[in-house]
C-alpha cells in the first residue's frame, strides 16, 4: 500500500483521463452524501464518483480514494492540482486492492466510514493503453494486471498452465463455452513460439471460435470472454470482491451504505448473495439499477453495468 501525496505540478502527469464514470447521478442518489461525511471509494479509476462524492461531503468531509494502477492515482492527483475547488471535501488517495480497505483507514486514524464505493472492472483508461494487454485489438505485452508489481501477467499464467486448467479459467470467469478449443490451441501455439503479446491471443480467438450462422451476428469480439476469464483470473477480482463484502459491514457507521457497480454475473450474484445473507445489511435495490438508454448509447460501457446498495442497520 503506497499513500500518494498532492502532485504540485500538474504537467508531471502527461496525458487526462478518459474515463467516464458509469451510473453516475444514480450514484450519487444512493448514497446521498452528507457534509461532513467520510466516504471510501476503492476503485479510483478516473476519479469522476470520488470528486462528486468529495464536492458533496464539502471542507469538512473526507474521501479516500483506493486503486490498485499506480497510473490512476497520479492522473487524478493531476486532475485535482489542475481542478480545485474551494468548497470540495479533502481527497485521500492511496495504492492498495480495495480489499485492503482496513490498512488504509487504519493509516488515517479512521474506524468507520459513512459509505463505500466501488465501481468494478477495467476504466477506459486501461483499455486505452496499449502497452499493458487490456484491449485485444492492440498489440501491448499481455500483461492484464492492475498493479504491475503484483503477481504474475497473464502470459506467464498461460505458458505454464496445463490446456485443462486454462479451460477452466476461461470457462469459470469467461463463461466461454468454447473455453476447450480455445486452451488447446493456446497450448499447440506455445509450442511453436510464446504467446506473450494480446494480439497473438486474440488471434487465436477469433481463429477457433466459430462464426455465427444465418442472421445471429457475433455481438461482441471472440476474445473478449477469454480476455475477461484472464484478467480476474491474474488479479483475484471475484477473491478480492469477497474479502471486501466480508468485512465492510463491520466498517459501516450505522445508515451507512455500501453501492457496488458490477459489469458480468459473477460480480453480480457474489454481490447480491452478500447483500442478502449479511444480518447487518438491508437491501435497498431489490433488483439492480441500470443506466437508461440515453447513457447506454452515450457510453457504451455503461450497458452492462449493475448498481446494487445496501444500508447498514443502525
Amino acid at each position: 500500500m503506497t499513500e500518494h501525496l498532492p502532485v504540485q505540478d500538474p504537467d508531471a502527469t502527461p496525458g487526462r483521463t478518459v474515463h467516464r464514470p458509469v451510473l453516475f447521478h444514480e450514484v450519487l442518489d444512493a448514497l446521498s452524501p452528507e457534509q461532513g461525511g467520510v466516504y471510501l471509494d476503492g476503485t479510483l479509476g478516473g476519479g469522476g464518483h470520488s470528486l462528486a462524492i468529495a464536492d458533496r461531503v464539502g471542507p469538512k468531509g473526507l474521501v479516500i480514494s483506493i486503486d490498485r494502477d499506480a497510473a490512476a492515482l497520479d492522473r487524478v492527483e493531476a486532475r485535482l492540482a489542475r481542478d480545485s475547488a474551494p468548497n470540495r471535501g479533502v481527497v485521500r488517495m492511496a495504492q492498495s486492492n480495495y480489499a485492503d480497505f482496513p490498512a488504509v483507514l487504519e493509516m488515517l486514524g479512521i474506524d468507520k466510514v459513512n459509505g463505500f464505493l466501488l465501481d468494478l472492472g477495467l476504466s477506459s483508461d486501461q483499455l486505452a493503453d496499449p502497452t499493458r494487454g487490456f484491449s485485444f485489438n492492440a498489440d501491448g505485452d499481455l500483461d492484464l494486471r492492475f498493479d504491475a508489481t503484483e503477481g504474475e501477467p497473464a502470459w506467464q499464467l498461460l505458458a505454464r498452465r496445463s490446456a485443462d486448467e486454462i479451460a477452466g479459467i476461461i470457462f469459470r470467469y469467461g463463461e466461454e463455452r468454447f473455453s476447450r478449443r480455445i486452451a488447446r490451441e493456446i497450448v499447440r501455439r506455445r509450442a511453436e513460439e510464446p504467446i506473450r503479446r494480446a494480439s497473438q491471443l486474440a488471434e487465436i480467438c477469433r481463429k477457433v471460435i466459430p462464426a455465427p450462422a444465418g442472421r445471429d451476428r457475433q455481438r461482441i469480439d471472440p476474445a473478449t470472454r477469454t480476455f475477461q476469464a484472464l484478467r480476474i483470473a491474474v488479479n483475484d477480482e471475484l477473491g478480492s470482491l469477497e474479502r471486501f463484502l466480508r468485512q465492510a459491514p463491520d466498517r459501516l457507521l450505522p445508515g451507512g451504505k455500501i453501492a457496488i457497480i458490477s459489469f458480468h454475473s459473477l460480480e453480480d450474484r457474489i454481490v447480491k448473495t452478500a447483500f442478502r445473507d449479511t444480518p447487518e445489511l438491508e437491501v435497498l435495490t431489490r433488483k439492480p439499477i441500470e443506466a437508461g438508454q440515453t447513457e447506454q448509447q452515450e457510453n457504451p460501457r455503461a450497458r452492462s453495468a449493475k448498481l446494487r446498495v445496501a444500508r447498514r442497520i443502525p
